[in-house]
C-alpha cells in the first residue's frame, strides 16, 4: 500500500504531485486570510499541486507572554470554516489541548499537533480519536525515528492517516538546523513527510521577547528538502511578513511563492523520475 494521506480534497503521499500546506502564521483577520488562501489557490491550481490552507487560532507557545496569540478558539474556527467554503480549499490549524480537539474537528480538514506537543500522549490520542487526518511536527528535541512512537499512539485508537514534518532540529541556543535524512527516515515509518521551511529558519527566542530567523534560507531548504524526497512543503506566507502578528522574521513573501513553487515541481518530477 503507498503511504498516502488525504486531506479533504488534496491527497499527499508516494506518487502524487507536491502538497503545499500554506498561510500566515496566525489568523490575523477574515480578510488576510482569503486573500492568502485565493492566490495560493489559484498557483497551486495552475501548477497541479495540492493545497491546504494553514492559520493558528491560538498560538498557545509563543515566547512572550504579551504576543500575540490569535483570535482564539471560537473566532478562528469561523474564519477557518470561511475559507474552506468561500475558497474550496482544506484547511488545517494546531490544537494544543485535548479538550479541543473535537470542537476543532467540526471545521478542520485535518488536526496539526505542534513539534513542542508531540509527545503528549494525551493530545495525540485525543486528536486521533475524531477521525481527522493528523499532521504532526517532529520535536526539535527528537530524532526522526522517534516518531514511530507518535504514530503508534495515534494509530492505537484506529487513525492511520498521519502526515509528519520536519521542522528542524535544535543546535545549541537560538539555531535550528536540518538533517535531511530525516525525510526518508520518517517515511519509512509509512507516513507522508512535509517540510516545514519557514520554521525550519526560526532563531527560537533569538530576539529577545520574540523569535528571529532568516527568511531568506527557506527557499533553498524547500528545494533540498523537495530534492531529498519530501512530499510536501510547509511554508507559512504572508503579503508584508514584517506586519505579521506572528513569525514575521520567517514568514515569505506571497511574492515569493510563483518561482518557489514551479522551482519545486520540477524537482518533484524529477525524483519521482516523471
Amino acid at each position: 500500500m503507498k503511504r498516502t494521506v488525504a486531506i479533504g480534497t488534496a491527497v499527499v503521499g508516494e506518487g502524487k504531485p507536491l502538497m503545499l500546506v500554506a498561510g500566515p502564521c496566525v489568523a490575523e483577520s477574515r480578510d488576510i486570510c482569503l486573500r492568502i488562501a485565493e492566490e495560493v489557490k489559484g498557483l497551486c491550481d495552475a501548477l497541479g499541486l495540492a493545497f491546504v490552507f494553514k492559520a493558528s487560532y491560538d498560538k498557545a507557545n509563543r515566547t512572550s507572554i504579551n504576543s500575540p496569540r490569535g483570535p482564539g478558539l471560537e473566532e478562528g474556527l469561523r474564519i477557518l470554516d470561511e475559507v474552506r467554503r468561500v475558497v474550496g480549499v482544506p484547511v488545517i490549524s494546531d490544537v494544543h489541548l485535548p479538550g479541543e480537539c473535537a470542537t476543532a474537528a467540526e471545521v478542520l480538514d485535518a488536526l496539526q499537533i505542534p513539534a513542542f506537543l508531540s509527545r503528549q500522549t494525551d493530545l495525540v490520542v485525543a486528536a486521533a480519536r475524531t477521525g481527522r487526518p493528523l499532521n504532526v511536527k517532529k520535536a526539535q528535541f527528537m530524532a526522526p525515528e522517534d516518531m514511530a512512537h507518535v504514530c503508534a499512539k495515534a494509530r492505537s485508537v484506529g487513525n492511520g492517516a498521519i502526515i509528519l514534518t520536519e521542522r528542524g532540529t535544535a543546535f545549541g541556543y537560538h539555531r535550528l538546523v536540518n538533517d535531511m535524512r530525516a525525510i526518508p527516515r520518517m517515511q519509512r515509518l509509512g507516513c507522508p513527510v512535509l517540510f516545514d521551511a519557514t520554521h525550519s529558519v526560526q532563531e527560537p527566542g533569538g530576539a529577545g521577547d520574540r523569535s528571529g530567523g532568516e527568511r531568506e534560507m527557506a527557499i533553498p531548504l524547500s528545494l533540498a528538502a523537495v530534492a531529498a524526497g519530501a512530499d510536501g512543503l510547509f511554508l507559512e506566507v504572508h503579503p508584508e511578513p514584517e506586519k505579521g502578528l506572528s513569525d514575521a522574521a520567517t514568514m515569505l513573501p506571497l511574492r515569493a511563492l510563483p518561482d518557489l513553487l514551479r522551482r519545486a515541481a520540477r524537482i518533484r518530477e524529477v525524483v519521482a523520475g516523471e
